[in-house]
């Protein structure tokens, strides 16, 4: 068969066929070249949406550690007041010399008394100082101890039995109280002296039998040589009578092993 044979029996060739071919040459494997472009084109890296993603993380993640300071602040103020209050309370305030309490702690809460002008309670001190000494200078005359300066109690006075009630005001660690002894008089005497140390005492009654009346107190001290309470009559009492004794107080209840005290314990990291 001749050249000229062989192209006339070849199929004609149209614009598809040569848009074919020039796809295959390209790489698109049959792909028309718009869509080609289309598919081969460089694409973005990031997007509006990933940005405003990237936007929520970074300000989620500042307010987290904003919270975590404000967190961290409160927690180490909370810690520092309460070791002031721990210090607070295992540091009570003392009590002067005459066992009387002093500032705030002298009353328990509620109690509402009123307190005299410095100068009144200046001349009542005074007066109550040169009394004592003029009590230790009949003492000094008569070559006698006075009663409150031995180291034992007279034994002039026998408690046939004791009421006692307390009142516990754990805000402060202080406590109010009130006595009522009965006594049997053995020798007559104008002194009662029993056994106090570091309180305040507010006030102090006499009296018989629940049919006769009271005996008047002329004065009453605490002696902390000796850590009693005085109380001296303006008469001795009757032999063979009985007398009821009321002391109202109120004093600290202490840190330590002394009178009425207190204690803690620890219990899973917790004090109580």
């Amino acid at each position: 068969m001749s050249l000229e044979e062989k192209r006339e029996k070849r199929p004609p060739v149209t614009p598809m066929m040569i848009e074919e071919e020039a796809a295959l040459r390209n790489g698109s494997r049959g792909l028309p070249p718009g869509s080609w472009a289309e598919a081969t084109g460089p694409r973005p890296r990031t997007t509006e949406r990933h940005i405003a993603v990237h936007k929520r993380l970074v300000l989620g993640f500042a307010v987290s550690i904003l919270a975590l300071l404000a967190v961290t602040m409160i927690a180490v103020l909370l810690s520092v007041r309460f070791e002031e209050c721990g210090a607070a309370a295992d540091g009570p305030p003392r009590v002067s010399g005459n066992g009387s309490l002093s500032g705030a702690a002298r009353q328990p809460p509620g109690a509402g008394q009123p307190l005299g002008r410095p100068e009144e309670e200046g001349e009542a001190a005074a007066e109550e100082e040169k009394e004592e000494e003029e009590e230790e200078e009949e003492w000094q005359r008569r070559r006698e101890m006075p009663p409150w300066a031995r180291p034992r109690l007279p034994r002039h006075l026998r408690p046939l039995h004791y009421n006692l009630m307390l009142s516990a005001f754990m805000e402060n660690f202080t406590f109010s109280g009130e006595v009522n002894v009965q006594l049997e008089v053995r020798n007559a005497s104008r002194y009662i002296v029993l056994h106090a140390h570091r309180m305040h005492i507010e006030a102090v009654r006499v009296a018989e039998d629940k049919l006769a009346g009271g005996v008047r107190v002329a004065r009453s001290f605490l002696y902390p040589q000796t850590q009693v309470f005085v109380v001296v009559l303006n008469r001795s009492l009757e032999v063979q009578k009985s007398y009821n004794l009321k002391i109202i107080y109120n004093a600290l209840i202490e840190n330590e092993l002394l009178g009425f005290f207190r204690s803690s314990y620890v219990l899973h990291g917790e004090r109580r």
